[in-house]
């Protein structure tokens, strides 16, 4: 399967494989890597008949003879209420026996719903008929000479709604199509990224109350809260978004979105933004899930940088239904994407357990599932640890509040320590980069820490001339939950911006990022004084006996908003009776 009728299909090799295996389904950009897109592709070609199984690896092709023994697949385009024809493909069971359906919504991604076609593969053998679909606007669409478009087979027609009321639409459309053709025995959705956002919407909007669990991968909760957390707009990951549906911004979206997408971009009618935004926003939904029972799996990583942990948390604390949380090392779909992907030499645990949730709920399998915890939590940066607790109540066992104090003689730095501190004052200049920052890229610096090299900082190329940090005393610490930052901040103009970042920092001087957050905000007049408060993104991370914490507050990184004049000066101080201090969770 290609983007057109003339191109090849390039043969999967092993080392191919192997690079997805070692190295994650996202490449620079972020873009997909070619060789994971060129699994699905020569797949689909092989199932339809367009080339033969020597595109494949043995394993890859034993797995279509299996697959074809026992189902049919099929590429119908399921053509929605307004008319705008969905992508689609299935693969039919080849049984009179009633079986359940697993519909899978495709991510946010050129490639539509062809990147996991090992896994509707997989899903076929475990006994599911499969439906998976590109939502509308989604899919790769090229120019020609002549200033036509075309799409691949793949891409579906229509704009990019968003997740939003048409994205419900269609997943009820696709639910009647799954029922003419295949009488179900039950109906579940699992999505990855965009596609885990629109399961769990047409889970909650479905008219007829027809979807039965849901497995929501990398998911978001709150889309407001995910773009506009804090009053500082998420930026990098919005351009990376719009870069990612493949093809042209005024082709892809719709003329009101597209005006949603410049406000965002300008800062302006911010209040519609965030309106939008939660519209299509599960979390909005919750009540509704909750009433209809519907067991939800969720899974997301610590530091995810399109939908940050914070707003899945929330979301997931306010659904009243059998639930189950994983919290994994790395950035989104770095834990799941390569097991959705090809095959592994070992389980992928975040797709088994996702698949395990399923034949429990779906299949009802007497499996594990029913002595889970609520929450499992990956450690970071030790992927052996993984913590079970009964609810997000139980990871935070105590708090260990540390008091910022003024930088001693001699020292770049300020302290943490156990005595509230008063009376000092640090300031630094905003407007520049420093290396003290997020990430070196959207999605691509966790994918390394998934596969064991997180960023390694250098705190001495910190520069203090735009930060501004202080350390605590040595000594062992298990951060487990939500840290929160309390400071007065003065700035020139009536809105500043701060970007809070917390460190472990080892003796030899070098730096390993535990969380951020960024944080803007208004007084009533410029140069006014404001004493602000607000929380880091939730972490389980422990920290060594010899090493200590490192809290820096700068004015700028790449991936956020930035409201400060540039070369202003901002102020950090502490008053008595409101003394400025980080609240650490332990547990």
């Amino acid at each position: 399967m290609s983007t057109s009728e003339g191109d090849a299909v390039i043969p999967v090799t092993a080392d191919e494989l192997a690079q997805v295996s070692t190295s994650g389904i996202w490449a620079s950009g972020p873009s997909v890597a070619p060789a994971a897109a060129g699994v699905g592709e020569a797949l689909v070609a092989v199932l339809q008949g367009t080339t033969d199984r020597q595109a494949l690896t043995p394993d890859l092709g034993q797995l279509v003879t299996e697959v074809q023994r026992i189902a049919t697949p099929d590429f119908p385009r399921i053509t929605a209420h307004d008319g705008i024809k969905l992508s689609a493909h299935t693969v039919k069971l080849n049984t009179d026996e009633p079986r359940p359906v697993v519909i899978v919504p495709s991510g946010w991604t050129p490639f539509g719903w062809v990147l996991f076609e090992y896994t509707y593969l997989q899903l076929a053998k475990r006994g599911y008929h499969v439906l998976a679909y590109t939502p509308r606007g989604i899919g790769t669409t090229v120019q020609i000479p002549g200033g036509a478009f075309v799409d691949a087979p793949w891409t579906s027609g229509g704009t990019v709604d968003v997740g939003g009321p048409l994205d419900w639409a269609d997943g009820s459309t696709v639910i009647d199509y799954a029922q003419q053709y295949f009488h179900p025995s039950r109906i579940a959705f699992l999505g990855e990224s965009y596609g885990s956002g629109i399961s769990q919407l047409v889970a909650a909007h479905d008219p007829a109350d027809r979807v039965e669990t849901v497995v929501a991968l990398s998911t978001w909760g709150n889309l407001a809260t995910a773009l506009l957390g804090n009053d500082t707009r998420h930026l990098a990951a919005v351009e990376a978004l719009v870069a990612f549906t493949g093809g042209p911004e005024e082709r892809k979206f719709d003329t009101a979105t597209r005006k949603i997408l410049q406000d965002f971009r300008d800062g302006a009618d911010l209040d519609a933004v965030r309106a939008w935004a939660e519209e299509r926003s599960p979390q909005t939904y919750a009540d509704r899930t909750s009433a209809r029972g519907i067991p939800t799996f969720y899974s997301n990583t610590w530091h995810e940088t399109l939908f940050p942990v914070n707003e899945v948390l929330d979301t997931f604390n306010s659904l009243d239904v059998p639930k189950h949380l994983n919290l994994w090392i790395g950035d989104h779909a770095a834990p799941e994407g390569a097991g959705l992907t090809i095959p592994l030499s070992g389980p992928n645990l975040p797709v088994a357990e996702a698949f395990a949730w399923l034949d429990h709920h779906i299949l009802q399998a007497q499996n594990e599932v029913p002595g889970w915890s609520q929450i499992t939590s990956q450690v970071m940066f030790a992927p052996a640890v993984r913590e079970a607790r009964a609810g997000w109540e139980e990871v935070t066992t105590g708090t260990e509040k540390l008091y910022l104090g003024a930088t001693p003689s001699g020292s770049q730095d300020g302290t943490l320590g156990t005595d509230p501190a008063a009376g000092w004052k640090v300031s630094f200049t905003t407007g520049n980069l420093t290396e003290a920052t997020a990430v070196d890229g959207l999605m691509t610096t966790g994918q390394e820490e998934w596969k064991g090299n997180p960023k390694v900082y250098v705190t001495g190329k910190f520069d203090r001339r735009y930060l501004a940090t202080w350390v605590s005393s040595a000594g062992a610490r298990r951060v487990r939950g939500v840290p929160r930052v309390h400071l007065t901040v003065t700035g020139v103009a009536d809105r500043s911006t701060l970007v809070a970042y917390l460190f472990d920092l080892a003796p030899d001087g070098t730096a390993r990022i535990i969380t951020h957050e960024p944080y803007t905000l208004t007084t009533d007049a410029p140069g006014q004084a404001a004493t602000v408060a607000w929380d880091l993104q939730a972490a389980a991370y422990d920290i060594g006996p010899d090493h200590r914490v490192m809290l820096v507050v700068g004015a700028k990184d790449q991936l956020y908003s930035d409201a400060n004049p540039a070369y202003s000066t901002l102020q950090i101080t502490s008053t008595a009776g409101s003394e400025a201090h980080l609240d650490l969770p332990l547990g």
